[in-house]
């Protein structure tokens, strides 16, 4: 690569700049490890929390991008489209892992695959194995992008990668790096507890990494272009630029010269990579699941980061545009971000941009160092010695300082090699192809890992059978193109296939030509991952232990987060009293986490008494945050004294203390819902005899009211009957009675037809735009007898002009006379009522206030049920059915408005008691309705 730039900084001057950064991040990082021994966490945050995401974009996103964007103009979306589709999942899946990884102290994306598919310490190798080779290039990728871009900005002077191995500032990156992940992420040996210095760092560089990119932008749109209209329309200009402001280079053409292009295949390709990888990349499952101190924190996380993605990227397409219209062809498009600062003249914003990229690789190789080395510990080297050296491990009293070697020398192999590889075959790639072959290796976790959170059948041998296949086939068709491309391996691999077999090429394996490299892999690694994943579990049998924790997975949203509460774990077969006694538990518990811990755990126990299932799953789960749960089981096998159980016999009965609570665990949800469905039935059962009671007093009270009227009707018919001379006055009043009662009887039996209408939903209904005033009048006239022949004074108080609402006119008169029919049964005679309606907001309220006694607070939710009278009436037992004001709810209800009743205002009417002010409401109409011309009630109308 040829990089020509007109001058440069002082390598010295630049390389102290970037010492001291770093060490700004191991003071914050100290600062903040202080502040969480203090109790006063850092991290205990959810911008924190959110910023630390950003580690999702590294060099790749700082750099890269921008040459990507040289390239395919907005093809470097799909990288940052990924994740924020991930994050609209988050209430879905992303809460679920965070619970999943708190219930089983989950220390890293391998654990928790070994755990979801029964505590599988194959499978926790294979997954940290695999994430070790395939994030590997992404390392080399950060080591590479800080070297170029520091030869660029210093104009290739000092070390560059000229001056040998080991010699570089690659390497330097590398070893610094080392020392910070050693010093904040290898401390303590529990791997399921936080590391807020490292946190705390994180958030810092994400936010020294946005503005950098930021300031960046807006120098090249502003200062060298004078805005982004003189930038677009110079670059409209030239026509090789001017198409990278369409969608065709990112997206192809149907009229593409390629036979058999896909167009839009490296889209949806990396889009989908990008989405699995935000899921599964190694530092990103250790940031959002790991570090995660509350899962509410998520709430903030799901729209700040796609926000931090958004501000991050927005001047990289500008950015792309002005370096090519600079430099053209002489400059490689990764390193514009710095060369162009440079040649306007900006040395210090230069500086930044530099600082900026050094953010960006100095947050992914910590926290992806940290992440692979606990992954290497817990799932690889620690079961490979519990099962070959278990006596030696034994005579042990204290592991911690052994494991916490291992991952510091797993931190610098992992370093070393993400550097040998930065050497040997990085500088054949571009930097964003370089990540994207990463990103299909850690894709390939994604099946096991979705399909356990939903799938109760899926079993061990399909996630090994899928994970298998599907590195396999990554490998062939991205890793070793890779090497060929490199040198390490012949040409010929590429273009003619190994032995001269073209369906064996790796960009177009079985003849599947003219696909992007990128989706061509997607393709084939999806087919045989997913292929085999869902083939062997459908033809598989789970053991005892994958069933309990596919239960505990699958279900952990239920109570106890699939565990059984304590104290609920069935009594255990006999032979558990006489295997491990609760010392044989203390013993290794405190070779793996210290004795203070081991004491704390089984304080209380006898260490002679036997264990039972309840303390070895303590000591499981307890040994899980440490060394993981696939080794957690090993090491409990391995080290319980021998004269206690075999180890092939513990291991026997820790799945069935798995299976035992399992079925606990089913048992009690099943448990709780049948108490639900009986608690239901109760309730359902009280409320039927408390109706069937309220029927038995409703036709009491409808047989009394209907044989009053008739035996008074009957009474008057025949003394008219027998008394032909009876005076004509006489005969007069008598049938004055008649008619009244026969009115009265009429109303009692039309209550009972409209209730029962209602019910049946038979009721003849005529909606429409009504003028409220003109039915609010028509009800007052039907009831103006009723207050005048018990001396009530009612006023009336409308205004002159109401507006129209949607209802039924004859309904609502028959709500307005049950209202007023009911305050006059309760209103002493002198008492008082009054009518009112006002508009208020988009309804119109109508409230009819009485001076009776009012409605006890405790009844006012009855008063609207069938059957129920609230009170006494002044002459005692209530007249009527019970019906009128249920009636009045249906039908309001009905109508889309409300209705309830509570006390009447203080003095709010002459000689008042408490009395009661009932209410409804009422939808205006619309403007637009036609409606009839509004009544014009009068203002104030008093009738005794």
């Amino acid at each position: 690569m040829q990089i020509e730039q007109e001058a440069g900084l002082d390598w010295a001057a630049v390389l102290i700049a970037a010492l001291v950064y770093l060490s700004a991040l191991f003071a914050i990082a100290h600062w903040a490890d202080r502040r969480e021994a203090a109790g006063r966490s850092v991290i205990a945050s959810p911008t924190v929390f959110a910023l630390s995401l950003g580690v999702y974009c590294t060099t790749w996103t700082f750099y890269g991008s921008v040459g990507r964007a040289a390239t395919l103009g907005i093809g470097f979306l799909p990288v940052y489209l990924g994740p924020t589709l991930l994050m609209l999942l988050a209430p879905l899946l992303l809460r679920k892992i965070l619970r999943i990884a708190k219930a089983q102290r989950i220390t890293s994306i391998a654990d928790f695959l070994a755990s979801r598919y029964g505590h599988s310490p194959l499978l926790g190798g294979l997954v940290a194995l695999a994430a070790t080779i395939g994030v590997t290039p992404y390392i080399a990728l950060q080591l590479k992008a800080v070297a170029v871009s520091f030869d660029a900005l210093t104009g290739g002077g000092g070390m560059g990668p000229a001056a040998g191995p080991f010699l570089d500032y690659g390497f330097l990156i590398a070893a610094v790096m080392a020392l910070f992940a050693i010093v904040f992420g290898a401390r303590q040996i529990d791997a399921a507890e936080h590391h807020p210095g490292m946190v705390a760092a994180i958030a810092l560089e994400s936010v020294v990494k946005l503005v950098a990119f930021l300031a960046v932008g807006v120098f090249v749109v502003w200062g060298l272009h004078g805005g982004l209209d003189s930038l677009f329309t110079a670059a409209a200009a030239r026509p090789e630029l001017a198409r990278l402001m369409g969608s065709e280079p990112a997206l192809g053409s149907a009229a593409s010269p390629t036979p058999g292009a896909a167009p839009g295949g490296a889209w949806v390709a990396t889009t989908i990579l990008s989405a699995a990888a935000m899921l599964c990349l190694p530092r990103q499952f250790q940031v959002m699941v790991l570090e995660s101190v509350d899962e509410r924190h998520l709430d903030r996380a799901v729209w700040l980061f796609p926000l931090y993605l958004l501000l991050i990227n927005l001047f990289v397409l500008p950015v792309a545009l002005s370096g090519l219209l600079a430099f053209g062809g002489r400059l490689d498009p990764d390193l514009f971000m710095v060369a162009l600062p440079l040649s306007g003249g900006a040395g210090w914003l230069a500086l930044l941009a530099f600082l900026g990229g050094l953010s960006a690789a100095a947050g992914m190789i910590v926290v992806e160092s940290v992440a692979l080395s606990t992954m290497l510990c817990n799932d690889l080297v620690v079961p490979i010695l519990l099962r070959t050296r278990p006596r030696a491990l034994a005579r042990s009293a204290d592991l911690a300082p052994l494991l916490l070697a291992v991952r510091r020398i797993a931190i610098v192999a992992i370093l070393l090699f993400g550097y040998g590889y930065f050497r040997l075959a990085g500088s054949a790639y571009a930097l964003v192809s370089i990540g994207l072959i990463s990103f299909a290796a850690v894709a390939q976790f994604a099946p096991a890992l979705i399909g356990g959170l939903y799938w109760r059948g899926a079993t061990r041998r399909g996630a090994i059978g899928g994970v298998t296949a599907g590195i396999l086939v990554w490998a062939y068709t991205l890793l070793l193109p890779s090497f060929a491309r490199s040198g390490w391996l012949p040409a010929g691999f590429i273009a003619d296939g190994p032995w001269g077999i073209a369906a064996l090429r790796p960009y177009a394996l079985f003849g599947l030509e003219g696909w992007d490299s990128l989706a061509h892999a997607l393709f084939w690694t999806a087919l045989a991952n997913v292929g085999t994943y869902v083939g062997l579990s459908l033809f598989d049998r789970p053991g005892s232990a994958e069933r309990a924790q596919a239960a505990a997975f699958v279900d952990v949203f239920q109570p106890e987060g699939g565990m059984p509460p304590q104290g609920t774990i069935p009594q255990a077969p006999p032979d558990w009293r006489s295997a491990a006694s609760v010392g044989d538990l203390t013993r290794t518990v405190a070779r793996f986490l210290g004795p203070q811990r081991a004491e704390r755990a089984f304080a209380e126990a006898d260490p002679d008494e036997p264990a039972g299932p309840e303390r070895l799953r303590l000591a499981e789960r307890l040994l899980a945050g440490a060394i993981g749960g696939a080794s957690a089981r090993v090491a409990l096998a391995s080290s319980v004294s021998t004269g206690a159980v075999e180890a092939a016999e513990l291991l026997r009965m820790l799945d069935e203390t798995s299976d035992v609570i399992a079925h606990s665990r089913e048992l009690e949800r099943k448990t709780a819902e049948l108490e639900r469905a009986t608690d239901a039935l109760r309730a359902a059962n009280e409320r039927l005899t408390e109706l069937d009671r309220l029927k038995d007093d409703f036709l009491s009270t409808v047989t009394h009211e209907l044989r009053t009227p008739l035996t008074s009707i009957r009474a008057l018919s025949e003394i008219l009957h027998d008394a032909p001379d009876l005076e004509p006055a006489q005969r007069q009043e008598f049938l004055a009675v008649i008619i009244k009662e026969s009115e009265r009887l009429t109303r009692l039996i039309n209550q009972v037809l409209d209730m029962a209408k209602i019910e049946a939903g038979a009721l003849d209904w005529r909606i429409g735009t009504i003028d409220a005033g003109q039915a609010l009048a028509e009800a007052v006239a039907a009831t103006e007898a009723l207050f005048l022949e018990r001396g009530i004074a009612l006023a009336v108080r409308i205004p002159d002009r109401l507006p129209p609402v949607r209802g039924d006119v004859d309904r609502v008169i028959q709500v307005v006379v049950n209202l007023l029919s009911n305050a006059a049964k309760f209103t002493p005679a002198g008492g008082m009522i009054r009518l009112e309606a006002r508009p208020e907001g988009g309804v119109l309220r109508v409230t009819v206030t009485d001076s009776g006694p009012g409605v006890a607070a405790t009844d006012r939710a009855l008063v609207f049920d069938r059957f129920r009278q609230s009170g006494d009436a002044l002459t005692g037992k209530p007249a009527g059915t019970g019906l009128g004001l249920a009636i009045a709810k249906r039908i309001v209800e009905h109508l889309g408005g409300s209705i309830g009743v509570e006390d009447a205002p203080a003095g709010s009417l002459a000689e008042s008691g408490r009395g009661a002010a009932f209410w409804f409401t009422l939808p205006l109409a619309d403007r637009g309705e036609d409606a009839q011309p509004p009544s014009h009630c009068p203002e104030d109308r008093h009738e005794a």
